[in-house]
């Protein structure tokens, strides 16, 4: 099963849902890291032979309560947990989430924890649901993905061109470098529905014709890219 998800060009990018056991440990990450903030909060009156009040109560409390918001929004969609999982969450429109929809996220997170209903309701949401969302996901436009390795120049297919090359679509200047990184994943993932997907929209912004395959005319697209902006 995967996502697909339109970027900002109109491109749909596919991606692989977190599972129900990356999420689940993923979590658990997530509550060890929570508990070993509080065994060292709490740590600190007892060293110091004094009665915690009000300051180490908010201290404990406060970091706890908003662990998954924070960290969520500070990092891109990763709390500890799912960095350790390699996952993250993404919006389903492309676009990048903001304060919003995580803050969504975090209040239903609160029906969906372990002390309602033992934590049952987030694993049946994302398992019967097409796009491994939870209730809180639902509700913010969002799902959780796995996180494609970092992308290296043989896996975008960037080779050292001939002295003596010859481009052979010129229209490809107005591409951006950004556009070109949507090219190269695509050609990464490998997956006919997407290269077909990129070429077209490649050969509509561009007004380029080709009878090359998807693949082959991408590929000539990154190695006429790459000549033009490098002279």
């Amino acid at each position: 099963m995967s996502v697909a998800i339109r970027t900002s060009q109109n491109v749909f990018v596919e991606y692989e849902p977190a599972s129900i056991g990356d999420r689940i440990l993923a979590a658990m990450t997530d509550y060890l890291v929570i508990f070993g903030w509080a065994l060292f909060v709490l740590g600190i009156p007892a060293s110091l032979k004094i009665t915690p009040g009000t300051f180490y109560t908010a201290l404990l409390l406060l970091p706890a309560l908003f662990y998954d918001l924070l960290l969520e929004w500070l990092l891109n969609g990763r709390s500890v947990g799912k960095i350790a999982m390699g996952i993250r969450v993404v919006m389903l429109d492309g676009s990048q989430p903001g304060l919003g929809a995580y803050l969504l996220r975090w209040l239903l997170r609160m029906i969906e924890s372990v002390v309602f209903m033992g934590g049952i309701v987030p694993i049946i949401t994302v398992a019967v649901n097409g796009k491994g969302q939870r209730l809180g996901d639902i509700a913010a436009g969002t799902t959780v993905v796995k996180v494609k390795p970092a992308i290296s120049l043989d896996d975008v297919l960037i080779q050292p061109l001939p002295e003596n090359y010859t481009v052979q679509f010129p229209d490809i200047r107005v591409l951006t470098d950004r556009d070109m990184g949507i090219v190269r994943q695509s050609l990464y993932q490998g997956d006919e529905g997407i290269l077909m997907r990129t070429a077209d929209k490649i050969k509509e912004v561009t007004g380029v014709q080709s009878s090359l395959s998807n693949r082959a005319f991408l590929e000539t697209v990154v190695s006429d890219y790459q000549f033009i902006t490098t002279q």
